[in-house]
């Protein structure tokens, strides 16, 4: 058995670490936001720690507006986005001025017959041309602070347009302005009602249709704040306005459609500063299906699509990604305007016994928590329900109480329980003139509690007073019209308060200087090449990651020494920088035990690599390590948010499991150990059938240990596979029995 050199991560993990060469963790917790004076400090790898918040309060509500190519003749595109501009700015109280070449006048207007001609600096330009490039150059000499650009063509028409959108973006960058667009619209535009009050919803819309759903929330008297179009994002993008939108003090939620992110680093920033500042951020983004079309030799390489770090890294933000349209209007809505909980507990109140135990299903499902009431909670409620209906949780009230003055007393009630902090009352169809009393009771019960009060209005007709009316003329009360919807949101809001209270922000404790390890690491890279098992060992070792004793031998003599020095019994694995997976070749034997068996061991391996063509640098006799679970951590490279560190089930079943879990350095200790609860294998580190728990805080020194070497590494190190990392029983740490590493 091997002897322990684990202790603690609360005793001994500073020191090994500082050993190791690297900066400790600090106990300080920031929740600040940086300030834009650390916009350019670096990680070890390269990457922004910060980044500024664009100061878009000109873009939003400027002071002055020129619009290039406006138009008033019958007929023209342009005319309608004139008129629609002219009304904007006259709500925001900006100062117009049309450009035209050959008109006088637009909409009754001074027009300007070009960009030298504006009588003013002005805050934003609006262009309405179909090559934007050349009026971009025109306006860098004016010093105009903002720019959208409708026209499409760009990339989203392919090699061509892409081609075109860069020329586009390389103007912005020397013109010194910022440019919406380009194929954007007119979303940014459009009209806010002013006569709603309490926290926004700010929208960022890659494709602007798609916020149509979220938009539309103001008829049902949520306000929206601000919508950002962000098209083409040949500069500004979804990033610089979830950054911007988190600072703004009336922004309650931010709601996302986005198709493709064009910076992972800017958008994990972004995230963090929304995280730091309690704003919830919702989004959708498409692309579920795609699997990524790398192909890579590890193990770990083939568990992670593209898309499994996309939805990795905005969870371990707390990005809220749902499905679809409806689930983020619902979503944003919720988490903008409800209080932050009391409790976790949700209660299920209805007048249907089946309404009842349908919806706590889907919802004990969903993972939500139903706390049993107590016996004095019961007690009190039968009071005013009958004996022989169920109260415990969900509470059946059997109908006729909500028709008097029980039904308020019923919901204060629930309400008043310490363990509730969520009550959902689904009303599956109208049945006045009982449900009409039962909404008025649920709005003046939320409007006295600051408790979360949720319905579910599932009328399929939707015109009914008690809905329209009552329940939707109330901020209070959250309302629904499905199941799904409101489990959803519930489980957002409670998820998000939880993740925001202990939020702490990876980039505060993101390494800034090579450590000792990455020297020595330097010196066994091979550009463009698979490293040996042995290599690829040395590799772990110079980062602090414990390996079995073993020896590299070149003949069988050797191999039988190195055995009586490493310790019967033995593993025997051919070493070469092209072995990928020994196992399927026959390249390794395992409980060698004695000297006999060790020579024709060495004559198999070296006879199979030589019919092979495989060429070896030796063959490696090993400590043999059997009891313990068989894990798999590795490291591989996303084209978007470069590399990340994943964790799953290892063995020979890896890849037939698929149980892995992915994560975006930098992250902490608490965000390793999340990675293992992912897990569905996770019960067998706790130990089963008689097995003994294991090593957790040896698993997870590993995990934080291979990040840093992702850290340090990623421009060199393509992708790292130990597989299997043998995590012994709790106290003795974890040994990684094979390794494979590729340089880039």
């Amino acid at each position: 058995m091997l002897g322990s050199t684990h202790g603690t991560l609360t005793t001994d993990f500073r020191a090994r670490v500082e050993a190791c060469g690297e900066t400790p963790r600090t106990a300080v917790h920031s929740t600040a936001a940086p300030s834009d004076g650390d916009a350019a400090e670096l990680d070890v790898s390269g990457r922004p720690l910060h980044s500024d918040v664009p100061d878009l309060d000109r873009f939003f509500r400027p002071e002055s507006v020129a619009v290039i190519g406006a138009s008033d003749a019958d007929g023209r595109p342009n005319t309608g986005i004139t008129r629609q501009l002219i009304a904007w700015a006259g709500r925001v109280g900006a100062r117009i001025h049309p450009v035209h070449p050959t008109r006088a006048t637009v909409f009754g207007l001074p027009c300007h017959a070009s960009v030298a001609d504006l009588p003013e600096q002005v805050d934003l330009a609006v262009l309405l041309v179909s090559d934007p490039v050349p009026v971009i150059e025109q306006l860098a000499d004016t010093k105009v602070k903002f720019a959208v650009a409708f026209a499409s063509g760009f990339a989203e028409t392919g090699a061509a347009g892409a081609a075109a959108q860069a020329r586009l973006t390389s103007a912005v960058q020397r013109s010194g302005l910022r440019l919406l667009g380009p194929n954007t619209n007119l979303n940014a535009f459009e009209e806010f009602r002013e006569d709603l009050d309490g926290p926004a919803i700010a929208l960022i819309t890659q494709s602007g249709h798609q916020g149509r759903p979220v938009y539309t929330l103001q008829e049902l008297g949520i306000r929206l704040s601000h919508w950002a179009p962000t098209g083409n994002e040949a500069d500004l993008e979804t990033s610089d306005f979830i950054s911007y939108f988190a600072e703004q003090p009336e922004v309650g939620a931010i709601a996302c459609y986005v198709e493709g992110l064009k910076d992972g680093r800017q958008f994990l920033l972004a995230a963090d500063r929304a995280a730091r500042n309690g704003v919830p951020v919702v989004a959708v983004k498409v692309g579920r299906t795609e699997t990524g079309a790398r192909t890579a030799a590890s193990h770990t390489g083939k568990l992670t699509g593209a898309d499994t770090v996309v939805d990795a890294a905005m969870r371990q933000f707390g990005v809220i990604r749902v499905d679809g349209l409806d689930e983020l209007q619902d979503t944003a809505a919720l988490l903008a305007r409800a209080r932050p909980p009391r409790a976790d507990g949700v209660v299920v109140y209805s007048i249907s016994g089946g309404t009842g135990a349908h919806f706590s299903d889907l919802a004990t499902e969903a993972g939500l928590t139903l706390p049993t009431l107590s016996e004095a909670k019961q007690q009190e409620l039968h009071q005013w329900i009958p004996d022989y209906l169920g109260v415990a949780n969900p509470i059946d009230n059997g109908g006729h109480p909500v028709g008097d003055w029980r039904g308020r007393k019923i919901i204060d009630a629930i309400l008043a329980d310490p363990s509730v902090g969520v009550l959902i009352c689904p009303i599956t169809g109208p049945f006045p003139p009982m449900s009409d009393k039962l909404a008025q009771d649920l709005v003046d019960a939320a409007e006295a509690t600051d408790k979360l009060v949720c319905v579910i209005w599932g009328s399929p007709i939707g015109t009914e007073e008690a809905y329209r009316t009552t329940l939707l003329g109330s901020s209070r009360v959250a309302t629904f019209r499905t199941f799904g919807n409101c489990i959803t949101a519930v489980r957002a809001y409670l998820g998000h308060h939880r993740f925001t209270a202990s939020y702490r922000s990876p980039f505060d404790d993101a390494p800034r200087t090579p450590s000792p390890s990455f020297r020595k690491a330097q010196a066994l890279m091979r550009p463009g090449q698979q490293l040996s098992e042995h290599a690829a060992k040395q590799l772990l070792r110079a980062y602090g990651i414990r390996v079995p004793r073993e020896q590299l031998v070149t003949s069988a003599a050797a191999a039988v020494r190195a055995a009586g020095l490493v310790g019967y019994p033995v593993v025997m694995k051919a070493s070469g920088p092209q072995l990928g997976h020994k196992t399927e070749l026959g390249l390794v034997k395992i409980g060698l035990t004695s000297a006999s068996q060790i020579r024709d061991a060495y004559r198999e391996l070296t006879d199979i690599a030589r019919y092979e063509n495989i060429p070896l640098d030796g063959v490696l006799v090993c400590q043999m390590v059997e009891r313990g679970v068989e894990m798999v951590v590795g490291v591989t490279q996303d084209d978007l948010f470069g590399p990340t560190v994943t964790v799953g089930l290892g063995g020979v079943l890896v890849e037939v499991l698929h149980d892995a879990a992915v994560r975006v350095p930098p992250f902490g200790e608490d965000q390793a150990r999340h990675m293992l609860t992912e897990l569905r294998g996770h019960p067998l580190l706790e130990g089963v059938r008689g097995a003994p728990p294991a090593d957790v805080d040896a698993l997870v020194e590993v995990i934080l240990r291979v990040q840093r070497m992702a850290l340090e590494l990623g421009d060199v190190l393509s992708e790292l596979d130990i597989n299997p990392l043998m995590v012994l029983p709790r106290g003795q740490g974890a040994v990684a029995l094979d390794a494979l590493a590729i340089c880039r």
